[in-house]
C-alpha cells in the first residue's frame, strides 16, 4: 500500500443540483494538477429529489510518470474523511450521523438551506427537523465548519448549486491547487461559464472568511430578522388567500399586539409562532381554496415537470373531490349554512358526499374550478368564515392578554391551532380536541385559576398528546370480551 498523502472528500448533494458536475471539476482539477485521482457515487434512498453521494481520493502531491499509482478506496470510510460538503442542512446532519465528520480531522462545509423531506412535511404538528441543532453539531463533531446559504447564492447568481459548493471547497483552502486551476474547469464546461463564475467567487470569499459561522451567543437581532419575515410572508398568504384588505388586517393584528422594543427571546420566539399560525389560520383551507390552488398557473407548470413532459406532449390533469354536505355548507352563507345542517341532522344526511372527478386541463373543468375559485369574495358571509373568525378572535385575545405575562404561556398557546385539521370528521374532531384544550388549559389561565407556568406546561404536554393521537384512540374505554370455554372434543 502506498504512503504517499490522499485527500479524501465527500460530497452530499440531491437529485438534480449538480454533484455530479461538481465530482467531474474536482477530478479535472486533480489530473491538471498532475495528482492521481478516483472518482465513485453511491446512490442514496429516494427522498425529497433523492440523495447521492460522491466520493474522492486524490494524492496531495503530483506524481511522476515513473511512480505508482496509489491504491484508492471505493467508499468513504467513517472517521477517515477529509472534507465533507453538503448541499442541505439534513443532508449534513446525515453524514454526521453515519460517523464521516469527527472533530481529528474532517472540515464539514454545509448548507443552512433546506428541502424538507416527505415525512417533516406530513407531521401533524411542526415536524421540521431543528436546524439549530444541526448548526450546534457541524460546532461541536468537525474540526472545521463552514456554514453558508448555498440556495440564496445560487438563486442570486442565477446558477446550479454546484458551483456555489466548488466556490466553498475553494475558499476553505482544502482542494491543494489555484483558484485559476478552478477558474479553468469551469470555462472549459462551456455551460453557463459566467453565472458558475459569479456562484463560484461568491461561495469562495464568503467561505475564506469568518462572518458566515453563527455565533455561539443568542443573537436576537436574527429572531427579530425571523419574525418580520414571517409577517411578511404571512401578509403576502393573505393577499393571495383573499384580498389587500384581509392582508392589512393580518398587519393590524400583529402591530397592535406585539411591542417594538422586544429585547427577550422567549417572547420573540411567542410571537413568531403565534404570527406564523394567525396568517395559515386566517387563510383556512375551504372548497374555494382548492380550487384556487389546483387552478394557479405554476401547479401545471409543475406538473409538468414532476411528469418529465416534454413541450409537444399533453398532460391530463383529472382532479377528485368527494364534498360532504358541511363543505358545502360551509361556504355558503351564515343563514343558508346553517339551515343546511340542521336539515341534514334532522333528515340523517349528515355523511352524505359525492364524488366528483373534474378534469382541470379541459376547458369545461377548468372554469367549473375557476368558478369557484371567484367565489372568494364572498366568503366573509360564509358560515365557515363567521366559525373561524369567533375562534380566532377569541384566541388571538388570549394571547395579547398571557404572551406578555409569561413567554412560554405565550408559545404554547400559539401551537393551538395546530390541532384543527382537515375536514369532515376530523375537522369534528380537531374543533372538539380544540374547546377541550382551551376549557382546561387555556380559560383558568384567563381567569388566574391556574398557575400560568403550570398552564403552560400542560398545554404543551396537552396538545403533543392530542396530535399522536388525533382521532383519541388512547383514550377510548376498555370494552369488556367475554372468554367462551368449549369443552374438549374427544379424539
Amino acid at each position: 500500500m502506498s504512503t504517499r498523502p490522499i485527500k479524501t472528500v465527500l460530497i452530499a448533494a440531491l437529485g438534480g443540483e449538480g454533484g455530479g458536475v461538481l465530482a467531474n471539476w474536482l477530478v479535472a482539477c486533480a489530473r491538471n494538477s498532475g495528482r492521481a485521482v478516483q472518482a465513485t457515487s453511491v446512490p442514496g434512498v429516494a427522498q425529497r429529489t433523492g440523495a447521492t453521494s460522491y466520493y474522492l481520493e486524490w494524492t496531495e502531491t503530483p506524481i511522476g510518470s515513473d511512480q505508482t499509482a496509489p491504491t484508492f478506496a471505493l467508499s468513504p470510510v467513517p472517521a477517515r474523511v477529509d472534507v465533507v460538503i453538503a448541499s442541505e442542512g439534513l443532508e449534513a446532519a446525515r453524514m454526521m450521523e453515519r460517523g464521516f465528520v469527527t472533530p481529528e480531522k474532517t472540515c464539514l462545509i454545509a448548507s443552512t438551506s433546506r428541502v424538507y423531506t416527505t415525512a417533516e412535511k406530513m407531521h401533524m404538528e411542526d415536524g421540521r427537523f431543528d436546524d439549530d441543532l444541526i448548526n450546534t453539531l457541524t460546532k461541536t463533531l468537525a474540526k472545521k465548519s463552514i456554514l453558508m446559504d448555498m440556495e440564496a447564492l445560487r438563486q442570486e447568481h442565477k446558477t446550479a448549486v454546484s458551483a456555489v459548493m466548488f466556490g466553498a471547497l475553494c475558499g476553505a483552502d482544502v482542494l491543494g491547487w489555484s483558484i485559476e486551476a478552478c477558474e479553468a474547469v469551469i470555462k472549459a464546461s462551456g455551460k453557463g461559464v459566467q453565472a458558475s463564475l459569479a456562484g463560484f467567487h461568491a461561495a469562495r470569499l464568503l467561505a475564506a472568511s469568518n462572518e458566515n459561522r453563527p455565533s455561539t451567543a443568542v443573537d436576537t437581532s436574527a429572531r427579530t430578522v425571523k419574525l418580520a419575515e414571517i409577517i411578511q410572508l404571512g401578509e403576502a398568504r393573505c393577499l393571495d388567500y383573499q384580498d389587500a384588505s384581509y392582508a392589512a388586517q393580518y398587519r393590524a393584528y400583529l402591530t397592535q399586539a406585539i411591542p417594538t422594543d422586544l429585547t427577550d427571546v422567549a417572547t420573540i420566539d411567542a410571537w413568531t409562532a403565534g404570527a406564523r399560525h394567525l396568517a395559515l389560520w386566517m387563510c383556512y383551507e375551504d372548497l374555494i381554496r382548492v380550487a384556487d390552488l389546483k387552478t394557479k398557473p405554476d401547479r401545471l407548470t409543475r406538473v409538468r415537470n414532476e411528469a418529465q413532459a416534454t413541450p409537444e406532449q399533453l398532460v391530463y390533469v383529472t382532479e377528485h373531490f368527494k364534498p360532504g354536505l358541511e363543505e358545502v355548507a360551509s361556504v355558503l352563507p351564515h343563514t343558508l349554512g346553517q339551515r343546511l345542517l340542521s336539515w341534514a341532522s334532522k333528515n340523517q344526511r349528515s355523511q352524505w358526499h359525492v364524488g366528483l372527478h373534474i378534469r382541470s386541463t379541459s376547458l369545461w373543468g377548468y372554469l367549473m374550478l375557476r368558478s369557484l375559485a371567484r367565489m372568494r369574495g364572498f366568503r366573509r358571509s360564509s358560515l365557515r368564515f363567521k366559525q373561524e373568525s369567533q375562534a380566532m378572535t377569541a384566541w388571538w385575545a388570549a394571547m395579547q392578554a398571557l404572551t406578555p405575562k409569561s413567554p412560554d404561556m405565550g408559545r404554547a398557546l400559539a401551537e393551538l391551532p395546530q390541532v384543527l385539521k382537515g375536514y369532515g370528521d376530523t375537522q369534528k374532531r380537531g374543533r372538539a380536541n380544540y374547546e377541550r384544550l382551551w376549557n382546561t388549559c387555556v380559560a383558568p389561565a384567563l381567569s388566574a385559576q391556574l398557575d400560568l407556568h403550570v398552564a403552560a406546561t400542560q398545554l404543551d404536554q396537552a396538545i403533543k398528546a392530542t396530535l399522536e393521537d388525533p382521532d383519541g384512540h388512547l383514550n377510548l374505554p376498555l370494552k369488556a370480551h367475554p372468554i367462551k370455554w368449549f369443552a374438549k372434543v374427544p379424539t
